[in-house]
C-alpha cells in the first residue's frame, strides 16, 4: 500500500512543468544556486556526441555531479550521500541525471573509467563516487580542493 502511494505521488510530482519550481536556462535548471540538468541534445545522439557533452560539462563547470536522480530529489543513497557533503561546503555544482539516459550513463563511464555512480568531477579531475568524496571530506582533503572553486565563485 505504501509503495502504491509513494509511485502515485512521485507519479504527480514528476509530471508538474519543471518552470513552475525553478527557472530553466539553455536546457539547465536553476534552483537554490545549484545548476543542473536532466536532458541531453535533442534528437538521436551518438556515444561520441554524447561523450562530447560530458567533457563539456567537465570543461565548463568547476564541481560536476553525475548522479542518480536530482540533487533536490536523488534518486539512491549514494547520491544522495554525495550531493550532502558538497553541500556542505557551500560551493555552486553540477549534475546531470543518468537515469534519464542510459546512453549518456555508458559516456560518463567511457569518459571516466569508472563502474559506478554518482561520479564526481572536480576543476575537471574525476574524483570518483561518494565514498571517496566522504574520506576526502573526513580527511580535509576535499575542504583543500574546493577552496578554489569558492574563491573563482566570489571574483565572478
Amino acid at each position: 500500500m505504501v509503495k502504491q502511494i509513494t509511485k502515485v505521488l512521485l507519479n504527480s510530482i514528476s509530471a508538474l512543468p519543471a518552470t513552475r519550481f525553478n527557472r530553466v536556462i539553455s536546457s539547465s535548471v536553476c534552483h537554490n544556486g545549484l545548476r543542473y540538468s536532466t536532458s541531453v541534445p535533442d534528437g538521436p545522439a551518438s556515444h561520441e556526441d554524447l561523450k562530447s557533452v560530458v567533457e563539456k560539462d567537465i570543461k565548463d563547470n568547476s564541481v560536476m555531479i553525475y548522479m542518480k536522480g536530482l540533487p533536490d530529489m536523488p534518486r539512491c543513497g549514494f547520491s544522495s550521500l554525495a550531493v550532502r557533503v558538497l553541500k556542505v561546503y557551500d560551493v555552486p555544482f553540477s549534475a546531470r541525471n543518468i537515469l534519464e539516459n542510459p546512453e549518456l550513463k555508458n559516456a560518463v563511464k567511457s569518459v571516466s573509467n569508472w563502474p559506478t555512480f554518482p561520479q564526481i568531477f572536480i576543476k575537471g579531475e574525476f574524483i570518483g563516487g561518494s565514498d571517496i568524496v566522504l574520506n576526502m571530506h573526513q580527511t580535509g582533503e576535499l575542504k583543500e580542493k574546493l577552496k578554489d572553486v569558492a574563491t573563482k565563485q566570489e571574483e565572478s
